[in-house]
C-alpha cells in the first residue's frame, strides 16, 4: 500500500517547492491530486503510459474512454497536435486560460493512452494556480478527470479525495475548498463549425 500524503498549497500563490516536489511525483510515475476551478483532478504525466493506466485502474474507468489533459502554454499544445487551425487559435486567445477544452488532431507517433485510438486529443490550459503550476513546474501535461471513483460525486475538498484514494496515490495537494459546479465545455475543432461535446461552465455564444 502506498503512503498518501497531504500537502498545504497556497491556492493563490503555490510556493514553488511544494509544486516542485509534486511534479517530482509525476516525473516518476506517481499520481498527484490536486485542485482545479471546479473541482479536485487526479494527475498523471500524460506521456507516461504506466501511470497513465494507474489513473484509470483506481477510478475504475472504463478502458478506451480518452482522458483530457491540461497544459500550461499553447507552445505545448503544439507538441500534441498535428496543427492549431485558426478557429481554435482565435478560441484559446480569448477563453484561455480557462474552462474550455478543444479537442484537436493528434500528432502522429502520440502514445496510443493518449488519444484512445480516436485520433484525437482533449487539451487544456487551466486557470487555477495550483493546476497551471503543477504542469508548468513538471513540464509535461498532465491528465486532470475529477479525483473520484467513476460513478461517484467530483470531490471538492483533499479531505474527499484522501477517503478515496488513501493508501492508491502518493501525494494529494490541499488547498482548501473548490468551487464545484459544472465541469469544462469541451469543444470539438477538428470539424467545421466547431461542436460542442459537452456543455459546462463556460457558456459559448451560438
Amino acid at each position: 500500500m502506498i503512503r498518501t500524503r497531504l500537502l498545504r498549497v497556497d491556492p493563490g500563490h503555490p510556493e514553488p517547492a511544494v509544486l516542485k516536489e509534486a511534479a517530482g511525483v509525476l516525473l516518476k510515475g506517481g499520481l498527484v491530486a490536486f485542485p482545479t476551478e471546479t473541482f479536485y483532478g487526479l494527475g498523471a504525466n500524460a506521456l507516461d503510459s504506466k501511470a497513465f493506466e494507474r489513473v484509470y485502474a483506481i477510478k475504475g474507468r472504463p478502458e478506451g474512454k480518452p482522458l483530457l489533459v491540461i497544459v500550461d502554454s499553447v507552445r505545448m499544445v503544439e507538441t500534441l497536435v498535428e496543427e492549431i487551425p485558426p478557429t481554435a487559435l482565435a478560441l484559446m486567445t480569448r477563453y484561455w486560460p480557462g474552462p474550455l477544452t478543444l479537442v484537436l488532431k493528434a500528432v502522429q507517433g502520440l502514445p496510443l493512452h493518449l488519444t484512445a485510438g480516436t485520433g484525437t486529443i482533449g487539451v487544456r490550459w487551466p486557470g487555477h494556480p495550483v493546476a497551471f503550476g503543477l504542469v508548468r513546474a513538471a513540464g509535461v501535461p498532465v491528465t486532470a478527470p475529477s479525483a473520484n471513483p467513476s460513478g461517484e460525486e467530483p470531490p471538492t475538498t483533499a479531505a474527499q479525495v484522501y477517503r478515496a484514494f488513501d493508501g492508491k496515490i502518493p501525494l494529494i495537494l490541499d488547498s482548501g475548498a473548490t468551487k464545484g459546479g459544472l465541469p469544462s465545455t469541451i469543444l470539438d475543432v477538428t470539424v467545421t463549425p466547431p461542436r460542442v461535446l459537452r456543455r459546462g461552465a463556460l457558456d459559448l455564444p451560438e
